[in-house]
């Protein structure tokens, strides 16, 4: 353990659904009103969740993700997250142990953030129409892969006392203790959108649901014993580096319901390299800031605004006048606002601001999901050609036109090529795959 670190816990869960971020963010928020200093981390590549922790603890949260970064990065964000603090509450993703085929460690599992800086793991059963059949997940997940530790279990969805005393007796004969139980209560559930949780800045009465999962958590969690449980954080001496190079030194940066997936591993990056983010709101039609020297549109939900972003002709226009002479770049979201059309979920296609040769619909949904290695063809903001770049992809939407795509050749986490993707045209540049590292 380095010396200042705070110990850690991972939430996880044996599938998606079983209420990790209630417990998360409940035990977040209770700790915080006891007086602790908490900080929140989030395994794999998910925007949302990250706010909801800053939410709950009133600090900031980032990502951990074992394929997408290396080895000195996640010692830099987990270092960072455990200096200066009492405790890390990481909250895993999917399954605990689900990821990609690939070496022990690097397989973007919540599992290899646990076993890579010694967090034990409080596991989340859903016991939904199962009792003492609880313990045998339980106990595969104990046995499972030796690297890591379960502190205990929480269970969740409880239907009586009954039905408690007999999942309890079944983790007794396996030897896993009840660290608390939530019973099964709809309100507690936080509202969701196509991609995740509708985002933290828009769920109404935010903070009168976080003091609710806080109050749930206190009545039905052992606190006090899994404070005691939380492990010693493992950290290697700490190198600097920066995730992805600044695309300038003064940098425009979209920010408002339609623009808002950004990690903030990344922007925390670019500012230790010396560059300044400069927000606007292109909902609020606002243009990039003209002092300048780079803008940045990041995904988020353009297609559930479509029409105002299609209406909003200061910020189309001083869009382009920017593009004329300073690099731009979009992800995902932004890729499609810098298309030539968008076609939102009604069938309705809105102008967009004409700068790549692109056309995208939502209304024609198909998921895209998974991890990207993209090597630089064109020179970009988000490189000089030949530069390496991992990242995400998750959406739906489809492209309905196009020019030959330009901007990188990709492959999948396996090394499967997929061809082309993105494109650039003059200084302004798009992908729908999200950058997680360089």
């Amino acid at each position: 353990m380095t010396p200042n670190a705070a110990p850690g816990l991972l939430v996880a869960a044996p599938r998606s659904g079983s209420g990790k971020t209630t417990v998360t963010l409940g035990l977040q928020r209770a700790l915080r009103r006891r007086g602790l200093a908490v900080r929140g981390l989030k395994c794999g590549p998910d925007y949302i969740d990250p706010a909801f922790h800053e939410a709950a603890t009133g600090t900031p949260s980032a990502n951990l993700d074992s394929f997408a970064m290396g080895p000195d990065l996640l010692n830099r964000l987990a270092g960072e997250a455990a200096a200066d603090t009492d405790l890390v509450i990481a909250e895993g993703s999917m399954g605990l142990f689900d990821g990609i085929q690939a070496e022990a460690g690097r397989t973007g599992a919540s599992a290899d953030i646990a076993a890579r800086f010694g967090w034990p793991v409080l596991l989340v059963l859903d016991i939904a129409g199962q009792a003492q059949s609880a313990a045998a997940t339980a106990l595969g997940c104990k046995l499972y892969d030796p690297r890591i530790a379960l502190m205990g279990v929480v269970l969740n969805n409880v239907a009586s006392d009954r039905h408690r005393r007999l999942t309890e007796d079944g983790l007794a004969r396996v030897g896993l203790p009840v660290l608390g139980a939530l019973s099964r209560d709809k309100s507690m559930v936080l509202p969701e959108r196509h991609l995740g949780l509708v985002q933290a800045r828009e769920t109404a009465d935010l903070e009168a649901r976080l003091e609710k999962l806080a109050d749930t958590v206190e009545a039905g969690l052992d606190i006090e014993r899994i404070l005691e449980l939380a492990g010693p954080t493992r950290l290697d001496p700490i190198r600097p580096g920066v995730p992805l190079r600044p695309p300038g030194q003064r940098i425009a940066l979209a920010r408002d319901e339609a623009f808002s997936f950004v990690y903030p591993h990344i922007l925390n990056g670019w500012r230790g390299a010396g560059a300044e983010i400069r927000f606007f709101s292109p909902l609020a039609d606002e243009a990039p800031p003209p002092d300048c020297d780079a803008c940045w549109l990041p995904g988020g939900y353009p297609e559930l605004h479509a029409g105002r972003i299609a209406g909003a002709r200061r910020f189309l226009e001083g869009l382009r006048a920017f593009a004329g002479s300073r690099p731009v770049h979009g992800e995902c979201g932004g890729y499609m606002v810098l298309g030539r059309t968008l076609e939102d979920g009604d069938g309705c296609t809105h102008p967009m601001a004409g700068l790549l040769p692109v056309a995208t619909s939502y209304a024609r949904r198909k998921l895209h999901l998974g991890y990207r290695v993209a090597r630089s063809l064109e020179a970009s903001a988000l490189g000089e050609p030949g530069h390496t770049l991992v990242g995400h992809e998750f959406h739906y939407a489809s492209v309905v036109e196009s020019e030959p795509a330009n901007l990188a050749a990709v492959s999948d986490a396996t090394g499967s090529d997929l061809g082309r993707a993105g494109h650039r045209s003059g200084q302004v540049s798009g992908t729908f795959f999200h950058v997680l590292a360089g």
